[in-house]
C-alpha cells in the first residue's frame, strides 16, 4: 500500500488486522464516523475561537487528536496537538491560522482515506 504523508499506513494496516476477512468493512465503518465527526469538531474550534472559549477548544482539537490519531491520519493528529496545546498553555492568542490548517488537512485526510478501502 503506498504510504501518503497525510496517512499511517502502519496504522491502517493495524485496523486491517483487527477484522481481517471483512473486506475493508471494518475499515469503511471507521472512515464514515472519523469523516462525519470530524467537521462537527473543526465547527467547534470555530466557534470556541469566536467565543473566546479556550476550554472547548482544547477539547475539541483533542478530540480531534485522538480520532485522527485512531485512523492513522498522522498530520491531522499533529496539527491538533499543536492547536490543544497551543489553547491550554497560551489561550487562544496563536491559534487561527492552526484551525485554517487543520480544514485544509482535513480536506486531504477526506480525500485519501476512502481510497484505501476502495
Amino acid at each position: 500500500m503506498p504510504d501518503h504523508p497525510s496517512i499511517d499506513s502502519e496504522a491502517i494496516s493495524n485496523l486491517r488486522e483487527l477484522n481481517p476477512d471483512d473486506g475493508g468493512e471494518f475499515l469503511r465503518e471507521i472512515f464514515a464516523i472519523y469523516l462525519e465527526d470530524t467537521p462537527k469538531r473543526i465547527a467547534e474550534l470555530k466557534t470556541a475561537f469566536a467565543n473566546g472559549d479556550a476550554g472547548t477548544f482544547a477539547r475539541a482539537a483533542h478530540t480531534i487528536k485522538g480520532s485522527s490519531a485512531n485512523v492513522g491520519a498522522r498530520l491531522m493528529k499533529s496539527i491538533a496537538e499543536r492547536l490543544e496545546h497551543n489553547a491550554r498553555k497560551d489561550g487562544l492568542a496563536n491559534v487561527s491560522a492552526g484551525i485554517a490548517e487543520c480544514e485544509a488537512e482535513f480536506a486531504v485526510v477526506a480525500a485519501e482515506l476512502p481510497k484505501l478501502v476502495s
